[in-house]
């Protein structure tokens, strides 16, 4: 054996009636097992040292071996498994850190933990999405809470799903979710719902508001930032899926849509009308961009807008085609105001409700704009 563990040590370890000594041990045990040192044959005879050890009857000796192992490469598969279900001080040091348990092991072991074992798992450096899986799945409230704030942790759609489904009253677990690098749309849409759900009890509750009064306020705010969601990054299928949800919620609104067309959000507009005209993207483009006019007329019919906001969507779609936001002469914020003033115009001769109805929206938009 090398250096670290003599042969006085192994006898020591094998017979000293004291658990404190086979305790300090350990640690060269430890470095023995890691050390380029060991022939194959000597490997072997650690490896069987760390099965007695792991098996010993003090409590405080199997924690020696799983603290000083846990992040130990050649930690015998046996052992590691053994040791993560063992009792909770011996178990979290192997389930946080060891890289020789298996997923399949660690999700099954899920299913019967108690709390203490889900958060190490959660919390390991990195996290396969089938683990996450189980975890969201089986998982306690905070072993999910910490899943979600572990940037290591590779997570999917239906999992965030799951994952709100179970805790998503949880203000920890929307934060975590929040602050994640990245989110599917679908997501990040659903937590702007939750978060104004809240808002709007905070507002009835504390600043004397109507119910209705905080409702409409909530609405304009989920709007813009549900309208912010959608960038240049965003592909068709993530925008499609995003319009799919809005709608199957009731909140694909005609507001919400004419807001993103005079943010710029061409796409958005196109997988809405989509989504509530029932015809494929690619029809719906074809449509929308009918240089007669007639295409889009009869796209926006289909998808049972109010028609006394045709108008409005007419002149922001011809504003999208005449007008590049993203060029060198305009920012975002230019090419809305230029948007509004011809929507405007264009509404002249309209009603009161009408116009006031569009007056307020628009405002709602700036407001997003400059915020």
């Amino acid at each position: 054996m090398s250096s670290n563990l003599t042969p006085e040590d192994v006898s020591k370890l094998l017979t000293d009636k004291s658990a404190d000594a086979r305790a300090e041990m350990v640690a060269k045990l430890a470095g023995d097992l890691d050390s380029n040192a060991l022939t194959e044959q000597e490997r072997q005879i650690a490896g069987d040292i760390v099965r007695k050890m792991a098996a010993d009857a003090a409590v405080l000796v199997r924690e020696a071996v799983a603290r000083n192992l846990k992040s130990s490469r050649n930690l015998p598969h046996d052992v590691a498994l053994s040791l993560a279900n063992d009792v909770d001080q011996v178990a979290l040091p192997v389930l946080e850190f060891s890289t020789v348990l298996e997923d399949g092991e660690l999700a099954e072991l899920l299913e019967r933990a108690p709390e203490c074992k889900q958060v190490a798992v959660a919390r390991r450096e990195t996290v396969s999405e089938a683990l996450s899986q189980a975890l969201v799945e089986h998982g306690s409230q905070s072993a999910v809470e910490t899943l979600v704030g572990n940037a290591g942790a590779r997570i999917d759609e239906k999992s965030f799903e799951r994952a709100l489904d179970r805790f998503g009253e949880s203000e920890t677990l929307q934060e975590n979710i929040v602050k994640r690098e990245t989110l599917p749309l679908t997501i990040s849409e659903r937590l702007v719902t939750m978060v104004s759900e809240q808002l709007q009890d905070y507002l009835v509750a504390n600043h004397d508001l109507a119910p209705d009064t905080a409702s409409d306020l909530i609405l304009r705010a989920r709007e813009r930032a549900t309208v912010s969601l959608v960038t240049d990054a965003s592909d068709d299928k993530d925008v499609e899926k995003l319009a799919r949800q809005l709608n199957a919620h009731g909140r694909l609104t005609a507001s919400m849509i004419l807001r993103s067309l005079c943010m710029g959000d061409l796409a958005f507009f196109e997988a809405a009308l989509a989504e509530l005209g029932g015809v494929p993207l690619l029809n719906a483009r074809l449509l929308v961009h009918d240089e007669g006019g007639l295409g889009l007329k009869r796209l926006y019919e289909k998808a049972k807008l109010p028609a006394s906001l045709f108008a409005a969507f007419r002149t922001a779609v011809d504003v999208n085609r005449q007008t590049d936001f993203r060029s060198a002469d305009y920012d975002r914020e230019t090419y809305s105001r230029i948007m509004i003033e011809r929507i405007l115009t264009q509404y002249d001769g309209m009603g009161a409700e009408d116009s006031d109805f569009l007056l307020r929206k628009l405002d709602d938009l700036m407001e997003g704009v400059a915020a």
